[in-house]
């Protein structure tokens, strides 16, 4: 596709949609000045765009703090549905965390971020509620590192070396030659495992899921709680129900 002319772009419509991604799961309160720092904008920039948030109805201000509405889902939903993966999906998604007794869910990479498009909830097993369309990074998250590992190396080291790579908790791995290791080893066996480097508490194991073709189009995944249990207990009993979902939707994905 041909991009646009610089005198074609909406510098104002750029510039508020910077501000929308400022808030999240994890920051759903943000004040002014917050706001700015996270969407890379001058405070008097952010401002106005979160005043005309709220005058829109997609926001909400106590004077000091911005919160996004739920009219703010009006601008991601219809895409969503109209994405073929989450109703291809969703349905499979179900019997499998029926047949297993735990979540599950499909992710696609969007940057240095995950974006959840589809699950299906057994249990909450994380401190935040997560639906279609929450994000989480893909640095320290199981999904997340089995769609870099699809990518080439090289712009898989890009994307990390843009990541904000936090220790979430002491279990995280934040440098970067590690990761690129970890993602040679995903790249190799076909899965990745998480223990508990999101968050204390939460172990998830993921495969990719393939077009007939072998391309990677999304991950796939299933979040349980930390036992005592090893983690290779984990991959014998998850690994296969996973694998045979994967080469189940291989047939329908393009």
């Amino acid at each position: 596709m041909a991009m646009a002319e610089p005198r074609d772009i909406m510098g104002g419509l750029m510039k508020g949609l910077k501000v929308i991604e400022a808030f999240s799961a994890e920051r759903p309160r943000l004040s002014i000045t917050e706001a700015a720092t996270l969407a890379g904008l001058d405070r008097a920039t952010t401002r106005r765009c979160l005043l005309t948030l709220a005058e829109g109805g997609y926001a909400d201000y106590d004077g000091k703090f911005f919160t996004l509405t739920p009219r703010v889902l009006r601008l991601g939903v219809g895409s969503l549905a109209a994405m073929p993966l989450p109703r291809i999906v969703q349905p499979v998604l179900d019997r499998l965390s029926q047949e297993i007794g735990e979540s599950s869910s499909v992710c696609i990479l969007d940057e240095t971020e995950i974006v959840y498009v589809a699950r299906a909830a057994q249990r909450r097993v994380m401190s935040i509620a997560l639906m279609p369309g929450s994000r989480l990074p893909a640095y320290c998250t199981s999904m997340g590192r089995i769609l870099l590992a699809a990518l080439d190396p090289a712009e898989a080291r890009l994307l990390l070396q843009a990541s904000r790579r936090e220790k979430r908790t002491d279990r995280t791995i934040v440098d970067i030659e590690q990761l690129m290791t970890l993602l040679g080893e995903v790249r190799t066996q076909g899965y990745a495992i998480n223990d508990q480097e999101v968050e204390i508490g939460l172990r998830s194991i993921a495969v990719p899921l393939t077009s007939a073709r072998g391309k990677v189009v999304a991950s796939l995944n299933v979040g349980l709680a930390a036992s005592g249990e090893p983690v290779s207990a984990m991959l014998e009993r998850y690994l296969p129900a996973l694998l045979s979902v994967k080469a189940e939707l291989s047939h329908v994905l393009v």
